[in-house]
């Protein structure tokens, strides 16, 4: 069975090719040919999911799926949320080059917490997958199924950075009931139990019901 993941990131797609298993092919857009910077103007994670597998679905014509991360800390009222990925730069408007800077979106986010000794926060993964199904009879247009998943795991925000592995803020992010954070508990746990991880076993239940 073989899917389009609407991602050039390779962290993600390794993520997701790990979850899924090699009952599934998944590619990416570079795979496909699409190298165009697909816009995510959404204000909320679902509607950042849809727009981008949409983007997808409807230059190529195939069965995808594309998601959106926010990381939601209670103290911040849900910020960073859906600006996440690009946190930093809503500061720096100017400095393009903090687009997707890990490091200075962490900084940032320490910083704005500070001393706060509320450190509860969550991260929220949706997924849209938009499925090609047969034409319709007019032959006019091809016909779709729209479905979405989500995932959460909750934790915290540490005080500093702990760990090498992972990406994004996974060395700051502590999911609940362990001691230890993404980035130090390693790619194979944090593939069972992360936000990610939990909204892509629904994608997988839901897949192995209905051939795409």
């Amino acid at each position: 069975m073989k899917l389009v993941f609407a991602t050039n990131n390779q962290h993600k797609l390794d993520e997701i090719k790990s979850i899924l298993g090699d009952k599934f092919e998944v590619v990416s857009l570079r795979e496909i040919g699409c190298l165009e910077d697909i816009p995510e103007t959404g204000k909320t994670l679902e509607e950042n999911a849809l727009q981008k597998a949409q983007y997808v679905y409807d230059h190529f014509h195939v069965s995808c799926f594309a998601d959106d991360t926010g990381l939601e800390v209670d103290a911040l009222n849900g910020a960073p949320g859906v600006y996440s990925a690009r946190y930093a730069s809503l500061e720096h408007p100017d400095n393009i080059e903090l687009g997707h800077d890990s490091e200075a979106n962490m900084d940032r986010l320490l910083r704005e917490l500070g001393n706060n000794n509320n450190r509860k926060a969550r991260f929220r993964t949706v997924i849209a997958l938009i499925e090609k199904k047969d034409v319709c009879p007019c032959g006019c247009t091809s016909i779709k199924q729209v479905h979405q998943f989500e995932g959460i795991v909750e934790g915290k925000i540490i005080r500093e950075k702990r760990g090498g592995e992972g990406f994004g803020y996974d060395p700051i992010f502590q999911p609940e009931g362990y001691d230890k954070t993404f980035a130090e508990l390693g790619t194979d746990i944090k593939n069972k139990i992360s936000h990610r991880a939990r909204a892509t076993e629904k994608l997988a239940e839901y897949l192995k019901t209905f051939r795409l």
